[in-house]
This record gives C-alpha cells, structure tokens and sequence, in this order.
C-alpha cells in the first residue's frame, strides 16, 4: 500500500516527485536540476531537520543562541576555523554550478523550515525537548563551514611534539610509526619544544568535535575506510563490482544519507552528508565511485615569538607583525550578546596565548582556503559520464584527501587520490615550525604529480587508508604524509581479493564485514612452544592456539584476546621497551603517552614489532593470566560462558542525551546490540574503555556495475532522524547482523518498492528566507 502525500513548495518551477522505498531511500524525479536540488534540501530537512540545524549552528558557532552561556566557548571556537576569504573565489573553484546547486539545494531547506515555523505539526520532536524553532539557511553557510571534515595531520605532530620534549625521541618512535620508512625525525631550527604547553589543542578540539561528543576519541583514530574495486575478470558476473565502506563515529541518527536524484542530465544514487547537496558515494548509471581517507597532511602548528610590549604583534621576517583582530558578538538564549575577539596571523587562527612565555600558536590548514569545503567538490564528479571524466573533475577536489575508486560498465576500474598537497621546501611537516617566516607553504603539488591506476594487472584494487604510494615515489620532495594508518586492514583485503576469481556483491558485503584479526594470527604463531603449570592459563592457550582468529559475535577466544591484547600484553610490551628509555620516576607518565588512546588503537604496528622480535614466555604468560582474571571478573570464570559479543556492543546515544539537563527521552538511545571485530578488522568496529564500538561502517555500499538494481546497501539506523518515525532505527537490526539491502534504481524497480509518494507542488507563496534569529520556543 503506497501512502501519499503532497506539499506546496516556493520557489519550484515544476512538480517534483519522492518515492520514498521500503528502505526509506527517497527517489526524487525533478524536470529541472535547479527543481531536483532544491527538492533535495527539503527531502533532506523532511528526514533530517534537527541534525541540519545543529550542524550549522554548531558550524556557524550559533550554538549558545538557542543553548545558553555554556556554549559560548565552543561558539568562538566555532568562528575561528570559518572561511572568511571571498565568497566569489570561493565558488569559482568548485564545478561550474555549484553556487547555484547549492543556493537550490539551501532554498529547499528553507522551504521545510518555513513549513515546520508555520505548522509544529512537523517540527520534530528535539526542538520541543530543547525550546527553540529552526533557523533559515544561507548559501555561504555550507561552503563556509569546514569543522566536519577530516583533517590531518595537527594532531600528530603536537603529540610528537610532546613526547620529543618530554621523554626524548626513542619514545616517540614508539608512540606511531612513520611511514615510508626510515625517517629520520628533525626538530626544525629555532624550535622551543619547552614552551609548547600541553592544551596547545583545546581550542582546536573544540572546534572540530561536537561538544556533545566531547568525551569521545580524536576524530584522527577513528576516522577510517575500505574500499575496492574489481575487474570484470575477476567477477562471477564479468561485470566490475566496486565496494566502499567509510568508518565514522557509530552515532543516531545515521552521519550520512541516502538518496536518489534523477532529472534531464543526471540520475545518481548513493550517499552523502545531509548537510550537503549531491553524492559523493555512489554510482550515476555510466560509473560507480567511493572514497577513503588519503590521509594528505594538509595542517601545520605555527609556533611565534611574540612582542612582550604588544602580545598581539609576532616575530617575521625581521620585524614585529601585527595579529589581525576581528570581534563579532556570540547571541546567547537568556542573556546578553558576548563579545568575541578572534585573533589571526597571516598563516591561520590563533589557538592559543601564552603572554608570560612571549609566545603565540596559530593553525594553517589548506582546508580554510577556496574550494576546499569538506565534499563540496563531490558536485561536479557525481556527473561525471565516463571514466576520464571523473579523473578531470578530481583535479579540483580539495579537502579532505581521498583515495577515490572508480568503475564503468565497458570493464574500467581505477584509482585516484585526490585533495591538495601542500609543498614544504626543506621541511616535512612532521612537527610545529617557528612562525617567523622560515617555514612557509610554497603552494600546492598538481594532482597528477600524484600516483594513480587504470585497470591494474592483477584485476583488482582496494585502499584502507594505509601508505600505498609505490616504492618510488619520492615522499622525502613531495611529502604526502608520514603518518599512514597501519596496513592491517588492506592487507586483510589483498589476502582475499587475491586468492581467488568469481566475486559477487554478496561476497563484497561479507568482506566488508570480515572478522579476522591479523593481529591475532601473528600473536597465535608465538604460542605454539609456550607452556604453563596453572591449568587455567593452560587452558587459555588453547582456546587461542584453537582459535580462528575470527572476532565474531560469539566467539569465546575473541573475547580473551582483545582483552589481553588491548588491556594486558600491549602495555607490558611498551613499559618493557620504554624501561631504560626513559628516566627513574618517568616511567608510567611515559607509557600513558605512548599508549594508543583506546577508541583509536586500531594500530599494532609497534607493538607486533615488540613482540616479535622478543617474544618473551614469562611476559605472554603473564599477562595472559592477568587477562583470564579480568574476563573472569566481567564475564565469569567458565570459558564456555564467554563471547566477545558479550563485551562488545553497541549502543547508539542522540545527541539531545548530552544537551538536556534532565532526563534524556527513551528514543535518544538504540542498543546495545552485540557486535563482532575491532578496530584491527575489516568489518571496523573500533571501541573504547568499557567495549562500547565507537566508530565503524554504518553505512556500506556494493555496486554491481552496469546491473544497477543488483546493487546494495546499508545505512544504520535508518534513513530518518526523526523519532517515531518508521526508518529512524529500522535499519539497526540488519546492520548489527551485517545486513544489506536492495539499492534501487531503475523506474521500475523503484516502483515495485515504493511505499511512499511525495509530490513537491509549486507555490505562488514567495520563499521567505527571514533572519536566522530564532523565533521564541513554541512549546512544541
């Protein structure tokens, strides 16, 4: 039974069409572009409105507006990290329309928000919990807010900063590994180390972390992904498959969102950020395209001696420099406006002060400049017709740096990293540098000094963020990074994808949501020789010597491994190697440094390398015991009760839970739920402190390339942020069991399924953007 329902939309010029299917994946069928986009941004605010307008407000930094005097500090955050260069050559460097795509797309939103600020009936439910209405949108605020990219690599470099000045460089090599290697790290001349303070980052953490986030892992260790791509000869079919599945905070409602926009020259299907219009994820009906983080080190901390009669002017060049001062006031709800000074140097934001050391630290980061809006850029490839097409529109992709895979009906698959690379003449960005002049960008490499692939020999290719520059590539003069993600799960990938031929997309989705812990295999071939007198710990060693290394839901020896490996072995194994490192009294305050933060510790680089080149019995059967005591306590002290999924779960949180004083309403939370693997596994399921999974593939698609209709997807929980409403945790179920669904396509498979229709109806009533103040609560 297909339900109906119509709307007067300003603003539309012809009638647009929402088949909204049993998934909740809306087709929209416009007759115009400009119709197409701008019905995108209401059917976005039709399942979405409550994540939009946090999303700008928290961009924007307009949160204490409507959320009171304790947001102030993140609002000015917030503000620092805006585009505040020219609008015009802002929109130059995208595609040749993207201002008007987006200026439809954000009337669109309007069009919803005006609807809701008319009628509450439609207002979703948080505004009413919260006591504010939905603000109006202008086009600049989704081109000018970047703090939902993923950015790289300022993190890194501050904490080698601070592990160099604190316990020298022997204990840094042990905190990451840099790769390609060797590299020999050099503290660039006129460095202080001693006077880079410890919280250097807070006001850069505040800006690019949800503040109802704020006790989860940086977002560098948990952002993640895989993709791959597969020749016509290596498939069941003889039809290219393409499989991607990014890893981002597992969160409610879902980050990203499915859609289908079909009107005269163009017909695309697949994800994107709601916030956003366009897909960057999915396939157009001549080529199929995902990404994965190409992690570009695109960020560098500026270090400045400042004037100690004017904390305000730095050292460059020669001469004192004054800091550029703008001051804009925070509206905040209840009280009066706050006055914000925001402080900038010729390179960035200024992050922090410190008048009584005579020193300044200020941020550059290529994604504050033109062009560079987080997936922005995805506008132009989305309608890319053929695979040269798609390549030419990735030289203007900006931010973030993505390992973008492609794939066409006729047999083509590829590869293309894209995102600009800035160019550091006599330096490599692996720590801060002095602001005085010496260590200055020198542009950006052209993209096609970048390696790529077409249809590579071996009839396959996949990326999971890991160092795949080839071994000639001269990273030292044209430095991409140093800081790759671990191979781990790329090499999971090639082990299967290269083992044999006749894939299909049911065999893709199941390596998306493989299991098996490399890891564990390597821990496993140290065991065979180990013996002990306590029959418990013997006991153990055979459930692991026993075991698959498949970290699924019920298995008992996944749950004793990931303890001891996480809680046990891996800091025995540093204390072991920082002991004579560092000096008397250091010891722990060192291993707390080097420690993976656990949400993130998705890298056993270092630690596989401890233990393989000392394998010591007494240190494995040790913490082996001490492994078996801690799962006793959580689970019992009979193996046969145990199961990772027991420990490891899932369990979803909305961020009104972190907003509201009082009690939070029983929809703001979903699970939990048991869940297989780790951040260490393919099927990515990175945890924290008490095994709740923090990060991973909620949404996960297979193209089955030129059968379109054979395609799939997942996208946990549902399709809706609205509670209440039937796809807004239906998807939940599925996705814990490593489920997908159809990825309608053609007319008439978008028919057979349909069970909503939604038509759009021009209005006569003008759009009527007002002002973006917030009109007062209605009580709904």
């Amino acid at each position: 039974m297909t339900e109906y329902t119509e709307y007067e939309v300003p603003g539309l010029v012809e009638p647009v069409e929402i088949v909204v299917d049993q998934w909740g994946v809306p087709h929209l069928y416009a007759a115009s572009q400009g119709d197409l986009f701008l019905a995108q941004g209401f059917d976005a605010a039709r399942d979405r409105l409550f994540q939009l307008d946090l999303w700008r407000r928290r961009g924007l930094g307009l949160l204490a507006e409507v959320l009171g005097q304790q947001y102030v500090e993140h609002d000015r955050a917030a503000r620092l990290f805006l585009y505040r260069g020219d609008m015009a050559e802002e929109w130059r460097a995208y595609g040749d329309d993207t201002e008007r795509v987006t200026a439809a797309f954000v009337s669109g939103i309007n069009a919803y928000v005006a609807l809701c600020r008319a009628d509450a009936g439609h207002l979703p439910p948080e505004f009413g919990e919260l006591g504010y209405l939905p603000a109006y949108w202008e086009s600049s605020d989704v081109a000018r807010i970047r703090s939902h990219g993923l950015q790289y690599n300022l993190r890194d470099e501050v904490a080698r900063a601070l592990t160099l000045r604190d316990h020298g460089p022997g204990a840094e090599e042990l905190r990451r590994r840099r790769e390609p290697a060797p590299h020999q790290l050099r503290v660039p001349d006129g460095l202080d180390l001693s006077v880079i303070p410890d919280d250097v980052l807070r006001v850069y953490e505040m800006a690019t972390t949800p503040p109802w986030a704020a006790d989860a892992a940086p977002r560098q260790g948990l952002d993640g992904s895989n993709n791959w791509v597969i020749a016509p000869s290596r498939t069941a079919t003889g039809r290219p498959l393409l499989a991607n599945d990014p890893h981002r905070a597992v969160t409610l409602p879902a980050l990203r969102y499915l859609a289908h926009l079909s009107a005269p020259g163009i017909d695309v299907i697949g994800a994107g950020e709601p916030a956003l219009p366009g897909i960057s994820i999915g396939h157009n009906g001549h080529i199929a395209f995902g990404l994965t983080i190409f992690p570009i080190d695109q960020e560098d901390l500026y270090v400045y001696r400042t004037n100690p009669a004017d904390p305000h002017a730095y050292w460059y060049q020669g001469r004192w420099e004054a800091m550029t001062r703008v001051t804009e006031e925070i509206p905040v709800q209840g009280g009066d406006p706050v006055a914000a000074d925001l402080w900038f140097t010729r390179h960035g934001p200024v992050i922090r002060e410190l008048p009584d050391k005579n020193a300044a630290f200020a941020v550059r980061a290529a994604w504050l400049g033109p062009g560079m809006a987080p997936y922005l850029g995805s506008i132009d490839y989305m309608r890319a017709e053929s695979p040269d097409a798609f390549v030419a529109a990735m030289r203007r992709w900006g931010a973030p740096g993505e390992n973008q895979v492609y794939a066409a009906p006729d047999g083509t698959i590829g590869w293309r990293p894209a995102g600009r690379v800035p160019v550091r003449r006599g330096w490599d960005g692996t720590l801060p540098v002095p602001g005085d002049g010496r260590y200055e960008w020198d542009g950006f490499l052209d993209v096609e000094e970048l390696p790529s692939e077409r249809d590579p020999e071996q009839g396959w290719f996949a990326t999971a963020n890991q160092l795949n520059l080839p071994a000639d590539y001269p990273n030292d003069e044209k430095t991409v990074t140093y800081d790759w993600y671990a191979g781990t799960r790329h090499d999971r990938i090639s082990e299967e994808l290269g083992a044999r031929t006749g894939w299909t997309v049911e065999e893709c989705v199941r390596l998306q949501t493989d299991y098996v812990s490399l890891p564990a295999r390597r821990v496993q071939r140290l065991l065979g020789g180990l013996e002990s007198g306590d029959p418990v710990v013997a006991g153990a060693l055979g459930l692991l010597r026993d075991w698959d290394a498949r970290l699924t839901v019920e298995s008992p020896a996944g749950a004793l491994f990931e303890v001891w490996y996480r809680r046990h072995l891996r800091p025995a194994l540093l204390e072991r190697a920082l002991d004579g490192i560092v000096g008397e009294g250091r010891l722990q305050r060192a291993l707390a440094q080097v420690l993976p933060v656990e949400e993130a510790a998705a890298d056993p680089r270092v630690d596989l390398e401890l233990l393989e080149g000392d394998p010591d019995p007494e240190l494995l059967l040790r913490t082996l015991a001490d492994a078996v005591g801690e799962l006793g306590r959580l689970l019992g002290p009979d193996p046969g009760g145990w199961a990772w999924g027991a420990l490891h779960q899932a369990q979803l949180r909305h961020p009104i839970a972190g907003l509201l004083d009082g009690p939070a309403p029983e929809w703001s939370s979903l699970g939990p739920v048991p869940r297989g693997g780790s951040g260490d596994t393919v099927g990515a399921a990175a945890y924290g402190p008490g095994f709740r999974q923090t990060a991973g593939a909620t949404f996960r698609i297979v193209v089955d390339v030129g059968s379109w209709d054979d395609s799939v997807a997942m996208n946990s929980p549902g399709q809706s942020g609205v509670p209440g409403n039937e796809h807004y945790a239906d998807l939940f179920g599925a996705w814990a069991a490593d489920g997908s669904f159809p990825l309608l396509y053609s007319r008439a498979a978008v028919e057979k399924g349909a069970r909503r229709t939604i038509t759009l109806l021009p209005s006569a009533a003008p759009l009527g953007v007002e002002e973006t103040q917030p009109a007062e609560p209605n009580g709904t």
